[in-house]
């Protein structure tokens, strides 16, 4: 998985001179967004152990929510067989777990568990942050889409957008719950 915590890896100037940061994160994320859209990249669904999907996803988050000592809860059934884009999925888990640790405080929780259901398997990942204010929850899949208090931090708001794209590409499906102050759940589902 190439998405990581941004990396400052060039300085360059723009047209006034000014000097500014490439993300190698950032333009990462502008290029899967671009292949996804174009239908350059492909879904690839074979039945793969879900376990693996969401400890790849989980690997890449641990070392930010380390550094906050945010604690991550998995509940699943470690044999559970989906078929599913194992590295996709993967990037989507991952996007949704990135942004649980950016808008957790310290000593947060993060929860996932997994539910295989009648006609979809349901992935549920419940952190303890600041939540999303209603008015919001309609526009957080958007493309470039920030919440207006961290316009500073990491990030350049595709990543959720990113997340629904590769599940619906995989005939799936993302609902978010959340209060302000209560935290948020996102749950995918995918098509059993």
């Amino acid at each position: 998985m190439t998405a990581r915590p941004i990396r400052r890896n060039a300085q360059t100037p723009d047209r006034n001179g000014k000097i500014f940061y490439t993300s190698t994160t950032s333009l990462s994320h502008i290029s899967k967004m671009s292949r996804l859209e174009t239908g350059t990249i492909r879904i690839q669904k074979q039945p793969t152990c879900i376990a693996d999907t969401l400890a790849a996803a989980i690997a890449a988050v641990v070392p930010c929510a380390d550094s906050k000592q945010i604690r991550i809860h998995v509940d699943y059934d470690e044999k559970l067989m989906l078929k599913h884009d194992k590295k996709w999925t993967s990037e989507a888990l991952f996007n949704i777990l990135d942004n649980a640790v950016k808008y957790t405080g310290e000593n947060g929780n993060i929860y996932i568990s997994v539910c295989r259901q009648e006609l979809f398997t349901r992935i549920c990942i419940r952190d303890t942050g600041k939540g999303i204010a209603p008015e919001r929850q309609g526009t957080i899949f958007s493309r470039f889409y920030r919440e207006p208090e961290i316009h500073d931090s990491e990030g350049i708001g595709i990543g959720l957008y990113l997340a629904r794209k590769i599940i619906t590409l995989q005939n799936g499906y993302i609902e978010v719950k959340s209060e302000v102050g209560c935290g948020s759940t996102f749950c995918i589902y995918l098509p059993n």
